[in-house]
């Protein structure tokens, strides 16, 4: 039984969906990724021999495939195969409950319908109560990597980091802004390539208060859009 089919049978009997952008690393046992490498690496060969591309004499493809399997497994859906980053947190020993901001964080992720880059930045603010834990400024862009590296829409992505940070630091508000070019937009179909596309996610007191939304946006000059 292929690698794939394996963890593919433990994620069903548990009842846990595969899709694109979500984390199966709790299904994955020891050994397992560089199995999959493997298998991507021959399926890749399939791939670029059903292109009528002669990797057996072009020089340039001839290792295309375990690139490629290395690329997707390692690096750029990594996300999908690594269990979440640890996130030291620390008690709010000095109370803060003013208004925090981290960003931009520069984040990469590919879109799911092409599997083509996307490229952007995130700005994360945050406010905090006196029971809010508290994490290091690096974690931050650790769990941005985790998450943005898979499979993505946008529009996903930016809930799921969300979530990640509400679960993590359980601040009185928090929100995320994400602006991206999509590389689908600008190396097929219309070719554009000025467009972005911006999100913004909010979570309760950033909800509720459309003063502090907009303090937030202005200062990180967001707030005419």
């Amino acid at each position: 039984m292929k690698t794939s089919d394996r963890i593919r049978l433990r994620l069903e009997a548990a009842g846990r969906s595969h899709r694109a952008n979500d984390n199966i690393a709790d299904f994955i046992e020891d050994g397992e990724l560089d199995e999959l490498r493997l298998e991507v690496e021959a399926r890749m060969k399939e791939v670029l021999h059903a292109l009528v591309i002669d990797t057996d004499n072009d020089h340039n493809t001839a290792n295309t495939a375990r690139r490629v399997a290395g690329m997707f497994v390692n690096e750029v859906f990594s996300g999908r195969y690594r269990a979440a980053p640890t996130t030291t947190t620390f008690p709010n020993v000095a109370r803060l409950d003013e208004l925090m901001i981290v960003g931009p964080i520069t984040v990469r992720s590919a879109c799911s319908h092409h599997l083509c880059p996307i490229m952007g930045k995130v700005w994360i603010a945050v406010l905090p109560n006196a029971s809010s834990d508290v994490i290091g400024l690096s974690k931050y862009a650790r769990l941005c990597d985790w998450v943005m590296s898979r499979p993505q829409i946008q529009e996903e992505a930016i809930v799921m980091l969300a979530d990640a940070l509400e679960q993590r630091i359980k601040p009185d508000g928090l929100a995320v802004v994400m602006e991206a070019s999509h590389s689908c937009m600008q190396w097929r179909g219309v070719k554009d390539g000025q467009s972005l596309m911006s999100n913004l996610v909010t979570r309760g007191a950033f909800q509720q208060d459309a003063t502090l939304r907009r303090e937030f946006l202005s200062l990180i000059g967001r707030g005419a859009r």
